[in-house]
């Protein structure tokens, strides 16, 4: 049975969380060692079937051509991060200036291939599990004017946070921490499965991904229970006088970083599975209908048990909204949701959703048009032969739609035109 979870509106608040609790068992990453190949076979299924008018060409994993490969390199831009999950932005900010959050309590800015001396916020008092942290970061859409952030969190109370401060009226470079207004803090029944993403959506509010509150199997049923805020995607309106989160989505096992396309506004998640399947879910933009993604029913596309822990033959999957992508642990353990690519210095990746996996550094994109996936394209042997690619814990973008790979080994690399 599901549990009432009481959310709390008073105070402040902020949640951390890392990509990769796999549940019951633990698996850890596996840094340099890679998936296998598009080449060698590996296979991607997909839960769509095609619909009549659908582009030409198929979802099936396969090499990028070469060239477009060839326009396309890896480039490290930063490092001596301590555990970071996140790279993002100011909207608006004049100095256009990078924010990496680092898991264990601090944000800092990007300077020079290095991180600020100085942080730009920091908190104490944090839960240190492998999972939580400091987790997420977003800048109000009015930054530039109101000056607003939001962070997730978990503390040592266990709880998730989510809070709004301010920056400093006479430091740019500095959050001003007595400005702090806690939106709301959601129970933690255990200290994996926390989520902690945040992002705001085309319609301007504040969204943030829960994941199902952690053990193994959903043992509180929270993925079908409406009641609980946890397996959910979330959304609130910050600039209301009374804001309180709303349940837009559900069936979402451990949510770790979900995007926006920032030219479509269709939202992609990535969502850790149990023991056997890795994927994708993706909503187009303007359907308002409330989505389930059916765990702990299913995992993936495939029928869960929940007893076993393991797949079954048949279920009941009626009103379930199967994901775009999956892939087994055969390539990979516990998926990194990416980002869209809108930047201009590799026109050829324009519209490519790219994903990873933390335990394997598999890096994979795909264009997703007219309903199905196309061009589904396995980069790592591409432009990283040298599996410099390991602890993949999320991606970013920058003002202009470039795209940025976070490490939590402390470095962050941009793709970037070759030669």
């Amino acid at each position: 049975m599901g549990r009432l979870l009481v959310v709390k509106i008073t105070g402040i608040a902020v949640l951390v969380m890392l990509a990769g609790c796999r549940g019951a068992p633990e698996r850890s990453a596996r840094p340099g060692s890679g998936p296998p190949s598009a080449s060698e076979g590996s296979a991607v299924a997909v839960a769509a079937l095609a619909p009549a008018g659908a582009p030409p060409g198929d979802d099936r994993l396969t090499a990028p051509p070469k060239d477009v490969a060839s326009q396309v390199t890896l480039k490290e831009i930063g490092s001596g991060f301590e555990r970071p999950v996140l790279l993002t932005f100011a909207p608006g900010d004049p100095k256009k200036r990078l924010f990496v959050v680092e898991q264990r309590g601090a944000i800092r800015i990007l300077e020079n291939g290095k991180p600020s001396k100085k942080p730009f916020f920091s908190i104490k008092g944090l839960s240190s599990g492998n999972e939580e942290g400091l987790i997420g970061l977003a800048f109000h859409p009015e930054f530039a004017k109101n000056g607003k952030l939001y962070v997730n969190y978990t503390s040592k109370d266990m709880d998730t946070h989510v809070v709004e401060y301010k920056v400093s009226a006479t430091d740019p470079d500095v959050v001003d921490v007595s400005t702090r207004r806690e939106l709301f803090t959601i129970d933690q029944p255990y200290s994996n499965h926390n989520g902690g993403h945040l992002e705001f959506g085309p319609d301007g509010k504040l969204y943030t991904g829960m994941g199902d509150g952690g053990a193994a199997n959903d043992p509180h049923g929270n993925g079908q229970n409406d009641r609980s805020l946890l397996a959910k995607l979330l959304r609130i309106d910050v600039d209301a006088p009374d804001a309180r989160p709303e349940i837009v989505h559900k069936g979402l096992r451990n949510p770790w970083r979900f995007s926006f396309d920032r030219k479509t506004g269709d939202l992609y998640i990535g969502d850790v599975g149990q023991n056997l399947w890795e994927y994708v879910h993706a909503v187009r933009a303007g359907d308002t209908a409330k989505k389930n993604f059916g765990w702990n029913i299913v995992e993936g596309t495939h029928c869960f048990d929940a007893d076993s822990g393991t797949n079954k033959e048949s279920c009941d999957r009626t009103g379930l909204t199967p994901p775009l992508v999956e892939y087994p642990h055969e390539q990979g353990c516990s998926i990194t949701g990416g980002r869209v690519y809108r930047g201009t210095a590799l026109p050829v990746l324009d519209g490519r959703y790219f994903y990873a996996d933390y335990c394997t550094g598999l890096l994979r994109s795909f264009v997703w048009t007219r309903g199905v996936v196309r061009e589904h394209w396995d980069w790592k042997p591409a432009i990283d032969v040298q599996n410099v690619l390991t602890q993949i814990s999320s991606f970013g973008t920058d003002p202009d739609g470039e795209l940025y790979v976070v490490e939590l080994t402390g470095s962050i690399y941009q793709l970037v035109p070759a030669g």
